[in-house]
């Protein structure tokens, strides 16, 4: 996704002001006489609450959603707010962006492209490779439904939670001497939003309600306790607005009178009251609007009101706990908890709140779980939730990092039904890029660039610089490979696996021999939305592009024979994907992002897409390619780690594949600031974007669990920060259900439970030392083979489970410390006496220079040498520039440490005794000994922790 001052495409209406953009570090004070509301605690936490409602402010309202319907709620207590979506609402209506003049301007493009002559090449691509119209459709609001209940002046007590256990809001409060309180859920089963009101007197509850919309719409009363709201989407392009909708609200009271007239519901004196809204939409598929949307709105209302609210809420919460419900994560508690939730995540930064991550951690499980079911469309930018006609980047769906990424988690945290809508678009996609494809490149198959909609559009959009990027529809293919590795499903790969050849197709048919290195290469691409040389992004054969392509022959191949079908396609991809351009180490010791050696023009750039080798893909590993690995790392300190939120998040990705839980959590503690998170937890680019938020998932999920290089590598970069913890159902590839428990003074046990009939190797430090094995269904001890000194070979039978533990504490791994200024590390000089000073020398991967930080709880540790088995000890001098020492562990204050991180992956290594820190003095020669200093801006005193 681009940046906000560059991209052309950025539309932000007057709405979309509002609704999407934050204040850069909004704040929220402490506020010590709180405390959670008591459905908090029985949601063990996983609830976020406030004490403030929303206000005007969508970014503090909290989302519900069944896939199809979603609200935005905002709690107030004059005039409650819904802002209501329907997932097929959009701009427009079906369109063919194929351009005609691409195929004949092609030959031309790629000459130029080829002889270095890029701005002129992306001329031509502007005038005949843009999609017609340029730009493609937004997805839009429904409008609003307002319960408005009159002055709310003199109301105490109030709170608000979501509570991402049961998937319902609610807010209390005290008015006048009565208890209100409100609910609202989004059922899939009953497909209605249901609002249920309730006071504790009687005949307290009075309330009128109206629908409002910026949609051109007509409101009405169909009968005496229905509102409707009638409306048809946006024009936009060019191309006239075709989705019509209709909204339905209707009131079933207890006690009381509810009318309706002239679009207004009225409820009067009644003691508890259900709103039922229903939305139907004329949109059937991308190709047909002929929709019975007032039937659909109407069935499902009608439906509904024969319900109680009880059995409404007992279908929907129990169908949601039914997804929700199959992975949990502790990683424990600490008082932060008991703040409002705007507060933990204003206080983050100089808190210990490691129950946030948990949270930040199934939230994302909650948005997916709550905007992607079968049978809707798939998660788009914002989710299903958008209050503008013009959203940013009209919140649609950006292959080039966005939509890809928003699914990360649904195989990893075992929500595979989530991911249909995914397949779906990628059969429809299919269809309409064989136009493009036929049309712009006179090619077969099929492609999509860097953006669709729900009209599925797949030409290039924007301009040249953003949009011509050829590998969109490449990404998605790839991903039914992927998914099939997890579910093991025949048929679902049986009938996406024409999409996925069709999509290897259309690069059999277009690429290109190199002139100058002889691989075949895309012509013309670009390295998404990143300038090669100043103004240019066109040029041939990114690194991406070749990443992409190789898992998505690699992936064509397998399925075929798997399928036992396609044996002389199988044979051309194959040789294909050995023609592609092998990765290549740049001068700075990098992953070149290009096929040459160019410096990128924008250092931090948002994108690292040159490393999609490293993550989401598997072509970068530790173990199997570590010159490779080397390189990546390189390339991530030479990016930095700052960035907008969904850039974060894909680092917090990088970093738990490289193995590093310190610098993951660094990055996850980057995302968790004002300036990233809204209050109401959605990511911020800024603005909102839901990528970060389901990025985040991704990534914590990859600190407990990988799989992507044919093992399961568990707990592969939990950080220090999280000593004790358990999760539980993460999935990995192969068919392996993974649970796991950590504690820094016990041994772990982990519990595999196996899919189908296979072997496969489990990697974790527990297995360095003496384990057991068990069948949990025969109580038999299981007698496995250890390729390797922290990995297993684990043979099991379809529905049994395993469990392995160990017999001591699990060994923590060791680390080089490195000084940020100098680039020295620390250095005990190896077997030398007690009290002898801390050193610096050269990184030559020496023991002296490996240490290990075992966790004392409370976020200390003590930092051990390998070498000497010494401790890094402050002596008791807090006096600035007093020697940092070793010694043997006494277990005294000055033997205990906390790391403070700075940010980009740095961290200050602060003393409990003294409170100084470990300081390098500046001093670049090898051999200068470390002293202590008060911790400061400089970079003297601040380090980074790298796993050996």
């Amino acid at each position: 996704m681009a940046d906000l001052s560059r991209r052309q495409v950025f539309k932000l209406g007057a709405a979309g002001a509002g609704a999407a953009m934050s204040p850069l570090g909004w704040t929220a004070a402490a506020r010590a006489a709180t405390a959670p509301p008591p459905e908090v605690s029985a949601a063990n936490d996983l609830a976020l609450w406030y004490d403030e409602s929303a206000g005007t402010d969508w970014l503090r309202a909290l989302p519900i959603g069944n896939g199809r319907l979603g609200a935005m709620v905002f709690g107030n207590t004059d005039t409650e707010r819904l802002q209501l979506n329907e997932d097929t609402v959009w701009a427009g209506g079906p369109y063919d962006q194929s351009n005609p003049r691409g195929a004949a301007a092609l030959g031309q493009i790629r000459q130029l492209v080829f002889q270095n002559q890029w701005s002129q090449a992306q001329t031509l691509i502007d005038q005949n490779m843009r999609g017609t119209p340029v730009g493609q459709l937004a997805y839009q609001t429904v409008g609003d439904l307002r319960l408005g209940f009159g002055s709310a002046a003199g109301v105490t007590e109030y709170n608000r939670y979501l509570d991402l256990t049961t998937a319902t809001t609610a807010v209390s409060y005290l008015h006048n001497g009565v208890r209100y309180r409100r609910e609202a859920l989004a059922s899939a089963p009953d497909q209605v939003i249901a609002i249920r009101l309730t006071a504790d007197r009687p005949g307290s509850i009075t309330f009128s309600a109206t629908f409002g919309s910026p949609q051109r719409t007509t409101r009405s009363s169909p009968d005496g306790t229905t509102i409707a709201l009638d409306g048809i989407s946006g024009d936009m392009e060019g191309v006239a607005g075709s989705v019509r909708f209709l909204a339905l609200a209707r009131a079933v009271a207890d006690g009381g009178t509810v009318s309706s007239s002239g679009g207004t519901l009225q409820v009067r004196s009644a003691d508890s009251v259900t709103v039922l809204i229903s939305i139907g939409s004329s949109y059937r598929t991308y190709r047909d609007v002929d929709g019975d949307h007032q039937g659909i709105a109407r069935r499902h209302l009608d439906a509904a009101t024969g319900s109680t609210y009880d059995d409404l809420r007992g279908r929907h919460v129990a169908d949601h706990q039914r997804l929700f419900g199959r992975v949990t994560l502790d990683l424990g508690r600490t008082a932060a908890a008991d703040q409002p939730t705007d507060v933990r995540i204003a206080q983050h930064a100089n808190t210990d709140d490691p129950q946030f991550s948990a949270l930040l951690f199934q939230y994302g499980r909650y948005l997916l779980i709550s905007s992607s079911r079968p049978g809707t469309q798939p998660a788009n930018l914002q989710g299903i939730w958008n209050d503008s006609l013009t959203p940013s980047w009209d919140s649609k769906y950006t292959i080039n990092a966005n939509l890809p990424m928003n699914y990360w988690p649904a195989d990893t945290t075992n929500l595979s039904e989530c991911y249909e809508p995914v397949f779906a678009m990628l059969d429809e996609l299919a269809v309409s890029g064989a136009r493009t494809a036929r049309v712009q490149y006179n090619a077969g198959g099929w492609v999509t660039h860097h953006n669709t909609d729900a009209w599925r559009g797949t030409s290039v959009v924007d301009g040249a610089f953003w949009g011509m990027w050829q590998t969109g529809g490449a990404w998605l293919a790839t991903l039914v490979w992927d998914h099939y590795r997890f579910t093991g499903d025949l048929e679902f790969l049986r009938r996406y696996y024409p999409a996925m050849k069709g999509a290897a197709q259309f690069f059999l048919d277009t690429l290109v021999q190199e002139p100058n290195l002889g691989h075949l290469v895309t012509n013309p691409s670009n390295s998404p939305e990143l300038a090669h040389h100043a103004g240019v992004s066109v040029c041939a054969g990114p690194t991406m592009d070749n990443q992409i392509l190789r898992d998505l022959f690699n992936g064509c191949a397998q399925a075929a024979q798997t399928l036992g079908v396609d044996a002389d396609f199988r044979t051309r991809v194959l040789a294909a994907r050995d023609r592609l351009p092998p990765m290549r180490i740049g001068s700075r010791g990098n992953i070149q992002e290009w096929l040459y050696d160019w410096i990128e023009t924008e250092p931090a750039h948002r994108h690292i897409s040159h490393l999609y080798g490293l993550h989401p893909g598997n072509q970068i590993s530790k173990r199997g390619t570590p010159a490779l690995f080397t390189a990546a790392r390189r390339t991530l300190e030479l990016r930095g780690d700052d960035g907008t939120g969904w850039s974060l998040a894909w680092k917090i990705n990088y970093w738990a594949r490289m193995e590093e839980g310190v610098r993951a959590h660094a990055l996850l503690r980057l995302l968790v600031t004002t300036a990233r998170l809204a209050p109401n937890m959605f990511d911020l680019h800024p603005p909102f974007q839901i990528d970060g938020n389901f990025g985040a998932t991704s990534g914590i999920a990859e600190m407990l669990l990988q799989s992507h290089n044919g093992e399961l590598h568990v707990l592969p970069a939990v950080p220090p920060a999280w000593p004790n913890g358990k999760v539980r159902g993460l999935r990995g590839r192969g068919g392996h259900t993974v649970d796991a428990t950590w504690s820094s003074g016990g041994a772990g046990e982990i519990l595999i439970r196996f899919d189908r009939d296979g072997a496969v190797n489990v990697r974790n430090r527990i297995f360095a030392g003496t384990y057991e094995v068990v069948d949990t269904t025969t109580g038999a001890t299981v007698t496995v083979a250890a390729p390797e000194s922290d990995v297993i070979r684990l043979t099991g039978q379809a529905g049994r489970t395993y469990r392995m533990t160990g017999s001591g504490p699990a060994p923590a791994s060791y680390v080089r410390i490195a000084n940020a200024t100098t680039g020295l590390v620390l250095d005990s000089g190896g077997n030398v006496a007690s009290g002898s000073n801390l050193k610096q020398w050269n990184w030559d991967g020496s023991t002296n220079l490996q240490w290990q930080l075992v966790d004392l709880g409370g976020g200390w540790y003590r930092i051990v040498n390998r070498t000497n088995a010494m401790v890094i000890d402050s002596w008791g001098n807090a006096a600035n520039g007093a020697g940092a020492r070793q010694s043997a562990w006494t277990g005294g204050t000055g033997q205990q440490w906390r790391l403070n991180s700075t940010g980009n992956g740095r961290h200050q290594i602060i003393n409990r005794g003294t409170g100084t820190a470990l300081d390098g003095m500046g001093n670049g020669t090898a051999g200068s000994t470390v002293a202590m200093w008060a911790p400061n801006n400089s970079t003297n005193n601040q380090w980074t922790i790298t796993n050996v």
